[in-house]
């Protein structure tokens, strides 16, 4: 038990990042540390190389001074005196002919060493523990003698012994410290992840009302929440859209079949007339053919919704679409007293669904037809606009005209805009049509919109992507 939950632990994210910043504390700190180490080291040679030059200095100006070994011994009592006032720094002096034969040495000095033709005059050496520094020194008419000053390295490696242990310790502190440190503060800054875990750990579809709090700090965890509470809110909207479209497809389909059971009840009720019985029956047909309409309609929004609307890819010629369509609705507009025209058509082909692409304009035109009062105008257009390398197509009418505060919803599923519209004018249909529309250009890469006056009419432009091959 202990043993799994100390794996668990080590898989957090609190626990990598306060691995993470213990080690980049304690690496910094030892780095640092060593820095400091070596250029205290450096420092403390540097000041003893200083003191040993400038004392061989003063000694050679003495001997060139005094022509020793000829004057008096008073340059030997000097030194001599000097050496024993600095004997805790074990400081000494040699003089040597130059065979590097000693000719005297302070009481300190240590046994006499070979000369060191290799290091310059007035080059600080280290030899075992002593740092010393040699200079030959001329003089009239006499050979010349070497000087060699030094001094033991002991009260430095005492000093540097000390700051090794200081430094020691302060390492020991990082090791301990940096890790608790670092757990504590990784603990400060995933608290919004733990925030956000709990959040969503109480999420359920049906409940998205909760949304994570902003600590207004600008950062990446404030904004990864707020992009978290934008995901909830599509998601919310989402699942209400999925809400409203499944009541209302319910809705839309209980109608036939409430019909249908209806016209079925009253034909075995009682006994009919073969003109009665062929009246339920065309009710029948028609309530079916309503009912497999709105069914093919909501199976094409699916596939759409599923991106497997399958658009072939086959070159359409949406001029002779056109035709097709406009001489389909010919009879209707009659009907209803309104002119259908369609302006000389341009060759236009584009690729795509035929059967989609007539669907799309058998709605529109149906709209037009239904929303414009009689001896209105219904006008169908096609052009290629070489620019854009797109087909532009456009049915306007001089209808009644789309609210302001409809046209947000106007694509929406099963939405009808019956409030704004005329009493007296039919209102049959799924709500699906524009819909359909939309999804239909989108699917080929195009898109649909819409511009409309109330009182003076309605245009839908529809705009595809040409055929690669399509001149324009």
């Amino acid at each position: 038990m202990l043993l799994g939950r100390i794996r668990a632990t080590s898989r957090t994210l609190r626990f990598r990042l306060a691995a993470w910043n213990a080690a980049v504390v304690i690496l910094t700190a030892l780095v640092t540390l060593f820095g400091l180490r070596q250029g205290v080291h450096y420092t403390l040679v540097h000041e003893l190389d200083q003191l040993l030059l400038e004392d061989i200095r003063e000694i050679g100006f003495s001997i060139g001074e005094l022509h020793y070994p000829t004057a008096d011994d008073d340059l030997e009592k000097d030194l001599e005196r000097k050496a024993r006032g600095h004997a805790q720094h074990g400081w000494f002096v040699q003089l040597l002919d130059p065979d590097g034969k000693e000719l005297w040495a302070s009481f300190s000095a240590p046994p006499a060493r070979p000369l060191m033709p290799q290091v310059p005059d007035g080059t600080p050496v280290s030899v075992d523990s002593v740092r010393l520094v040699q200079r030959r020194v001329s003089r009239d008419k006499s050979s010349p003698i070497i000087v060699r000053v030094g001094a033991t390295l002991s009260m430095l490696q005492q000093d540097m012994s000390h700051i090794d242990r200081l430094a020691a310790n302060a390492a020991i502190a990082a090791l301990l410290i940096a890790p608790a440190c670092g757990y504590w503060l990784a603990g400060r800054a995933t608290r919004p992840l733990a925030d956000i875990i709990n959040t969503t750990d109480r999420l359920r579809p049906e409940q998205l009302n909760e949304r994570l709090p902003l600590r207004g700090t600008g950062d990446e965890l404030d904004h990864l929440s707020r992009t978290f509470n934008g995901l909830l809110d599509r998601i919310a909207i989402y699942l209400q859209q999925k809400r409203d479209f499944l009541a209302n497809a319910a809705h839309e389909l209980r109608t036939p079949l409430a019909a249908i059971r209806s016209s079925v009840e009253v034909a075995l009720n009682s006994d009919r007339t073969r003109d009665e019985y062929e009246e339920l029956l065309a009710n029948i047909i028609e309530e079916g053919a309503s009912l497999e309409l709105l069914v093919n309609q909501l199976l094409l929004l699916a596939e759409t919704e599923a991106d497997r609307l399958k658009t072939r890819g086959q070159p359409v010629r949406m001029d002779e679409v056109i035709q097709k369509a406009v001489a389909m609705f010919h009879g209707a507009a009659e009907v209803r007293d309104l002119e259908l025209y369609c302006e000389p058509l341009p060759a236009v082909t584009v690729e795509g669904n035929r059967d989609h692409f007539r669907q799309v304009l058998n709605n529109l035109l149906d709209n037009a037809i239904k929303f414009t009062p009689p001896q209105g105008r219904i006008t169908v257009s096609l052009a290629a606009e070489a620019e854009s390398r797109e087909a532009v197509l456009r049915v306007a009418d001089t209808g009644i005209g789309i609210p302001e505060a409809d046209m947000a919803h106007l694509f929406d599923r099963f939405y009808r805009a019956d409030k704004s519209r005329r009493r007296d004018i039919e209102q049959r249909g799924t709500g699906l049509g524009l819909s359909i529309c939309q999804a239909v250009a989108t699917a080929h890469g195009g898109r649909i919109h819409v511009e409309s006056e109330l009182g003076r009419g309605t245009t839908f432009v529809v705009r595809l992507p040409l055929a690669p091959n399509a001149s324009s």
